[in-house]
Protein backbone atom coordinates (compact mmCIF):
# COMPACT_ATOMS: atom_id res chain seq x y z
CA UNK A 1 0.00 0.00 0.00
CA UNK A 2 2.85 2.39 0.80
CA UNK A 3 4.40 1.67 -2.59
CA UNK A 4 1.09 2.46 -4.28
CA UNK A 5 0.97 5.83 -2.50
CA UNK A 6 4.55 6.62 -3.54
CA UNK A 7 3.65 5.83 -7.14
CA UNK A 8 0.46 7.94 -7.19
CA UNK A 9 2.18 11.17 -8.38
CA UNK A 10 3.58 9.27 -11.38
CA UNK A 11 0.17 7.73 -12.06
CA UNK A 12 -1.50 11.14 -11.90
CA UNK A 13 1.03 12.73 -14.25
CA UNK A 14 0.50 9.96 -16.80
CA UNK A 15 -3.27 10.30 -16.46
CA UNK A 16 -3.04 14.02 -17.22
CA UNK A 17 -0.85 13.30 -20.24
CA UNK A 18 -3.34 10.80 -21.66
CA UNK A 19 -6.34 13.00 -20.85
CA UNK A 20 -4.74 15.67 -23.05
CA UNK A 21 -4.72 13.45 -26.14
CA UNK A 22 -6.83 14.56 -29.09
CA UNK A 23 -10.05 12.79 -30.00
CA UNK A 24 -11.22 9.75 -28.03
CA UNK A 25 -8.46 7.15 -28.42
CA UNK A 26 -8.22 4.14 -26.12
CA UNK A 27 -5.62 5.71 -23.79
CA UNK A 28 -7.72 8.82 -23.24
CA UNK A 29 -10.88 6.91 -22.32
CA UNK A 30 -8.92 4.59 -20.02
CA UNK A 31 -7.37 7.65 -18.34
CA UNK A 32 -10.86 9.10 -17.90
CA UNK A 33 -12.11 5.89 -16.25
CA UNK A 34 -9.15 5.72 -13.85
CA UNK A 35 -9.48 9.43 -13.03
CA UNK A 36 -13.15 8.92 -12.19
CA UNK A 37 -12.29 5.81 -10.18
CA UNK A 38 -9.77 7.74 -8.12
CA UNK A 39 -12.25 10.52 -7.38
CA UNK A 40 -15.37 8.42 -6.77
CA UNK A 41 -14.09 4.99 -5.63
CA UNK A 42 -16.63 3.37 -7.97
CA UNK A 43 -15.72 -0.25 -8.74
CA UNK A 44 -14.23 -1.01 -12.14
CA UNK A 45 -17.07 -3.46 -12.93
CA UNK A 46 -17.06 -6.49 -15.22
CA UNK A 47 -19.29 -8.07 -17.84
CA UNK A 48 -19.96 -11.22 -15.82
CA UNK A 49 -21.57 -9.32 -12.93
CA UNK A 50 -23.61 -7.31 -15.40
CA UNK A 51 -24.95 -10.44 -17.13
CA UNK A 52 -25.52 -12.53 -13.99
CA UNK A 53 -26.75 -9.94 -11.52
CA UNK A 54 -27.57 -6.80 -13.49
CA UNK A 55 -25.02 -4.85 -11.47
CA UNK A 56 -22.65 -2.26 -12.89
CA UNK A 57 -19.26 -0.66 -12.44
CA UNK A 58 -17.39 2.01 -14.38
CA UNK A 59 -16.56 -0.14 -17.42
CA UNK A 60 -20.10 -1.49 -17.77
CA UNK A 61 -22.05 1.73 -17.17
CA UNK A 62 -24.58 2.74 -19.82
CA UNK A 63 -25.40 6.21 -21.06
CA UNK A 64 -28.64 6.11 -19.04
CA UNK A 65 -26.66 5.79 -15.79
CA UNK A 66 -25.00 9.16 -16.26
CA UNK A 67 -26.11 12.77 -16.40
CA UNK A 68 -23.85 15.70 -17.20
CA UNK A 69 -24.86 19.22 -16.20
CA UNK A 70 -22.34 21.96 -16.81
CA UNK A 71 -19.14 20.95 -15.05
CA UNK A 72 -20.77 18.24 -12.95
CA UNK A 73 -21.35 14.53 -13.53
CA UNK A 74 -23.92 12.36 -11.75
CA UNK A 75 -23.82 8.56 -11.75
CA UNK A 76 -26.86 6.54 -10.70
CA UNK A 77 -26.76 2.74 -10.96
CA UNK A 78 -27.09 -0.60 -9.19
CA UNK A 79 -23.72 -1.91 -8.06
CA UNK A 80 -22.39 -5.13 -6.58
CA UNK A 81 -24.63 -6.91 -4.03
CA UNK A 82 -27.59 -4.88 -5.32
CA UNK A 83 -26.40 -1.67 -3.62
CA UNK A 84 -27.65 1.43 -5.42
CA UNK A 85 -25.14 4.22 -5.98
CA UNK A 86 -25.76 7.91 -6.52
CA UNK A 87 -22.42 9.62 -7.01
CA UNK A 88 -21.84 13.26 -7.94
CA UNK A 89 -18.57 14.94 -8.80
CA UNK A 90 -17.74 18.42 -10.03
CA UNK A 91 -14.85 18.55 -12.47
CA UNK A 92 -15.43 20.54 -15.68
CA UNK A 93 -12.62 18.80 -17.59
CA UNK A 94 -13.82 15.28 -16.80
CA UNK A 95 -17.45 16.33 -17.32
CA UNK A 96 -16.65 17.46 -20.87
CA UNK A 97 -15.05 14.11 -21.60
CA UNK A 98 -17.96 12.13 -20.16
CA UNK A 99 -20.32 14.20 -22.32
CA UNK A 100 -18.25 13.36 -25.40
CA UNK A 101 -18.35 9.67 -24.48
CA UNK A 102 -22.14 9.84 -24.21
CA UNK A 103 -22.26 11.23 -27.74
CA UNK A 104 -20.67 8.06 -29.15
CA UNK A 105 -23.41 5.82 -30.66
CA UNK A 106 -24.38 2.76 -28.62
CA UNK A 107 -25.62 2.10 -25.08
CA UNK A 108 -22.20 1.72 -23.43
CA UNK A 109 -20.93 4.90 -21.78
CA UNK A 110 -17.22 4.30 -22.17
CA UNK A 111 -16.12 3.44 -25.70
CA UNK A 112 -13.24 4.60 -27.85
CA UNK A 113 -12.36 4.95 -31.51
CA UNK A 114 -9.57 2.73 -32.84
CA UNK A 115 -7.09 3.68 -35.58
CA UNK A 116 -9.65 2.75 -38.22
CA UNK A 117 -12.27 5.00 -36.65
CA UNK A 118 -14.35 2.07 -35.39
CA UNK A 119 -16.09 2.03 -32.01
CA UNK A 120 -14.62 -0.36 -29.46
CA UNK A 121 -15.72 -1.29 -25.94
CA UNK A 122 -13.69 -1.02 -22.73
CA UNK A 123 -13.46 -3.85 -20.19
CA UNK A 124 -11.96 -4.25 -16.73
CA UNK A 125 -8.94 -6.15 -18.07
CA UNK A 126 -8.01 -3.17 -20.23
CA UNK A 127 -8.27 -0.86 -17.22
CA UNK A 128 -6.04 -3.02 -15.04
CA UNK A 129 -3.49 -3.43 -17.84
CA UNK A 130 -3.49 0.35 -18.27
CA UNK A 131 -2.94 0.90 -14.54
CA UNK A 132 0.08 -1.42 -14.67
CA UNK A 133 1.39 0.46 -17.70
CA UNK A 134 1.13 3.98 -16.26
CA UNK A 135 2.39 2.97 -12.81
CA UNK A 136 5.19 0.64 -13.85
CA UNK A 137 4.00 -1.62 -11.02
CA UNK A 138 1.66 -4.58 -10.56
CA UNK A 139 -1.25 -2.46 -9.30
CA UNK A 140 -4.95 -2.91 -10.13
CA UNK A 141 -8.18 -0.99 -9.69
CA UNK A 142 -8.58 -2.53 -6.21
CA UNK A 143 -5.50 -0.64 -5.00
CA UNK A 144 -7.27 2.66 -5.71
CA UNK A 145 -10.23 1.62 -3.56
CA UNK A 146 -8.03 0.32 -0.74
CA UNK A 147 -5.99 3.52 -0.69
CA UNK A 148 -9.15 5.61 -0.79
CA UNK A 149 -10.71 3.61 2.05
CA UNK A 150 -7.60 3.94 4.20
CA UNK A 151 -7.34 7.72 3.71
CA UNK A 152 -11.08 8.16 4.29
CA UNK A 153 -10.84 6.15 7.53
CA UNK A 154 -8.01 8.39 8.76
CA UNK A 155 -10.09 11.50 8.01
CA UNK A 156 -13.16 9.97 9.67
CA UNK A 157 -11.15 9.38 12.85
CA UNK A 158 -9.84 12.94 12.71
CA UNK A 159 -13.38 14.26 12.27
CA UNK A 160 -14.47 12.52 15.46
CA UNK A 161 -11.24 12.93 17.44
CA UNK A 162 -9.55 10.52 19.83
CA UNK A 163 -11.58 8.51 22.34
CA UNK A 164 -10.79 7.87 26.00
CA UNK A 165 -12.74 4.75 26.99
CA UNK A 166 -12.83 1.38 25.26
CA UNK A 167 -16.58 1.73 24.75
CA UNK A 168 -16.16 5.09 23.08
CA UNK A 169 -13.32 3.75 20.91
CA UNK A 170 -15.54 0.94 19.63
CA UNK A 171 -18.27 3.46 18.78
CA UNK A 172 -15.86 5.71 16.90
CA UNK A 173 -14.34 2.78 15.01
CA UNK A 174 -17.84 1.66 14.00
CA UNK A 175 -18.62 5.24 12.93
CA UNK A 176 -15.47 5.46 10.79
CA UNK A 177 -15.92 2.05 9.18
CA UNK A 178 -19.60 2.74 8.44
CA UNK A 179 -18.68 6.03 6.82
CA UNK A 180 -16.05 4.43 4.60
CA UNK A 181 -18.30 1.46 3.80
CA UNK A 182 -21.05 3.83 2.64
CA UNK A 183 -18.64 5.73 0.41
CA UNK A 184 -17.21 2.55 -1.11
CA UNK A 185 -20.51 0.66 -1.32
CA UNK A 186 -19.32 -2.21 0.88
CA UNK A 187 -20.54 -3.92 4.03
CA UNK A 188 -18.83 -2.95 7.28
CA UNK A 189 -17.15 -6.38 7.52
CA UNK A 190 -15.74 -6.31 3.99
CA UNK A 191 -14.63 -2.70 4.37
CA UNK A 192 -12.73 -3.36 7.60
CA UNK A 193 -11.10 -6.54 6.27
CA UNK A 194 -10.08 -5.43 2.80
CA UNK A 195 -10.26 -1.65 2.37
CA UNK A 196 -8.80 -0.07 5.52
CA UNK A 197 -5.15 -0.66 6.39
CA UNK A 198 -5.04 -2.24 9.89
CA UNK A 199 -2.34 0.19 11.05
CA UNK A 200 -4.84 3.06 10.96
CA UNK A 201 -7.18 1.13 13.27
CA UNK A 202 -4.32 0.14 15.60
CA UNK A 203 -3.11 3.72 15.93
CA UNK A 204 -6.59 4.91 16.81
CA UNK A 205 -7.09 2.16 19.38
CA UNK A 206 -3.77 3.03 21.06
CA UNK A 207 -4.36 6.79 20.91
CA UNK A 208 -1.10 7.28 19.00
CA UNK A 209 -3.00 8.62 15.99
CA UNK A 210 -3.33 12.06 17.63
CA UNK A 211 0.20 13.11 16.65
CA UNK A 212 -0.69 12.46 13.01
CA UNK A 213 -3.81 14.61 13.36
CA UNK A 214 -1.53 17.39 14.63
CA UNK A 215 0.87 16.90 11.73
CA UNK A 216 -2.00 17.11 9.25
CA UNK A 217 -3.09 20.47 10.65
CA UNK A 218 0.47 21.78 10.32
CA UNK A 219 0.97 20.83 6.66
CA UNK A 220 0.27 23.39 3.95
CA UNK A 221 -1.55 22.12 0.87
CA UNK A 222 0.63 21.65 -2.22
CA UNK A 223 -0.58 23.39 -5.38
CA UNK A 224 0.78 20.57 -7.55
CA UNK A 225 -2.30 18.51 -8.40
CA UNK A 226 -0.25 15.42 -9.24
CA UNK A 227 1.37 15.29 -5.82
CA UNK A 228 -0.17 13.58 -2.81
CA UNK A 229 -2.67 15.63 -0.81
CA UNK A 230 -1.63 16.51 2.72
CA UNK A 231 -3.80 13.75 4.22
CA UNK A 232 -2.30 11.27 1.76
CA UNK A 233 1.20 12.30 2.84
CA UNK A 234 0.35 11.66 6.48
CA UNK A 235 -1.19 8.26 5.75
CA UNK A 236 1.88 7.31 3.69
CA UNK A 237 4.15 8.25 6.61
CA UNK A 238 2.04 6.00 8.87
CA UNK A 239 2.28 3.04 6.51
CA UNK A 240 6.02 3.47 5.98
CA UNK A 241 6.61 3.23 9.73
CA UNK A 242 4.39 0.14 9.91
CA UNK A 243 6.56 -1.83 7.46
Amino acid sequence: MAQFAKTLPTIRLNLEKDLSRKGLPKEKVLALIVSLMERTSIRVGNNIYEKLYGSFGLTTLKDKHTEVKGGSVSFSFKGKKGVYHDVDIRNPKLARMVRRCKEIPGKELFQYYDEDGKRQSIDSGMVNDYIKEISGEDFTSKDFRTWSGTVKAFLAFKEHGCAETETEKKKVIAFAIDKVATQLGNTRTVCRKYYIHPEILSLFESGAIQKYFDQLDAIEEDDNKAELTKEEKIVLSILEKAV
